[in-house]
């Protein structure tokens, strides 16, 4: 018995073929069956019920293909690990952002990588951090940058702490709100707020600083996972802004969006971070992505 076999079994329960089995692991149908005869004479026993035209897998089959998955895994990590030790910030890196690191970062990213390690292949996908989490558990990405209080801990998931950023209200500079000093939170309901989607956690927050008014369910009316799409209205029109100040100061500095004064005060951060599989070892080039993550995303 080798890892070969148990791979070959493996191929052959997913997809209940032979020869789309032997297609897959690039061998000839013939070999295929042998590589399976040789594991089932090395256990002493039958591991494929042949039914008609159909391939199941017999109790023990089930028993030795529920073992060979953690096998064939380890193995890969194994390979995996290997190839890490040996390179330098090179290979690939397959990056998911979150809608507000992808604002933030997706451009920036890509220069600086481009710049300073042209050697590795960087590839980014965008997307909501859903969407993402279930990218990363497939292993179609290596980490993500993404806001974490969307993220339930679980066990497979290293999460690591990045950056806390300073939520605010902004608005366009001549918002007829602009320049009155601080404002309840009812006078917002007379315009459109414009946010990202919250999570259960953020919307408990804006509750309690500001009751039931404040449940974004209700009080967000422009809702949109692209930060900069958001702010772009808000710059146009009458939209209020409600998100992290980082994503807003291009715009502050050119004179464009204003800090909207809020009362009571919103107290309140958006917590950033990386996300990987835990027990994976980390590419060189995931410690390259953290510093320059750490180094973008501050107040």
């Amino acid at each position: 018995m080798n890892l070969r076999h148990l791979e070959h079994l493996l191929a052959l329960s997913q997809l209940g073929s032979f020869s789309r089995a032997a297609e897959r692991m690039h061998i000839t149908q013939s070999a295929l069956s042998r590589s399976i005869q040789v594991l089932e004479d090395d256990l002493g026993g039958k591991l494929i019920d042949r039914v008609g035209k159909r391939n199941e897998l017999t109790p023990l089959g089930i028993a030795v293909v529920e073992r060979a998955r953690r096998i064939a895994h380890e193995a890969t990590e194994l390979r995996r690990s290997v190839e890490l030790l040996q390179q330098d910030i090179g290979g690939t890196l397959r990056v998911g952002l979150g809608s507000g690191p992808s604002a933030l970062l997706m451009t920036p990213l890509l220069q600086y990588m481009g710049t300073r390690h042209p050697g590795l292949h960087l590839s980014i996908s965008r997307g909501p951090e859903a969407l993402q989490l279930a990218h990363l558990r497939a292993r179609q990405v290596d980490v993500l940058v993404a806001s974490l209080r969307g993220i339930a801990p679980a066990p497979d998931l290293a999460i690591e702490l990045v950056s806390d950023l300073r939520a605010c209200f902004l608005c366009r500079t001549g918002h007829p709100l602009a320049g009155q000093g601080p404002v309840p939170f009812a006078a917002l309901a007379a315009y459109p707020l414009a946010s990202t989607p919250m999570s259960e956690e953020q919307a408990r927050i804006m509750t309690d600083h500001y009751g039931p008014q404040a449940n974004p369910a209700q009080a967000v009316t422009l809702e949109c996972e692209d930060l900069t799409s958001l702010l772009d209205t808000v710059e146009v029109t009458d939209a209020v802004f409600l998100g992290i100040l980082t994503a807003g100061r291009p715009g502050i500095a050119a004179g464009r969006l204003v800090e909207l004064q809020i009362e009571p005060p919103l107290v309140a951060t958006a917590r950033f971070g990386l996300v990987q599989l835990a027990g994976r070892t980390e590419a060189p080039a995931i410690r390259v992505l953290r510093q320059f993550v750490s180094e973008r995303l501050h107040d």
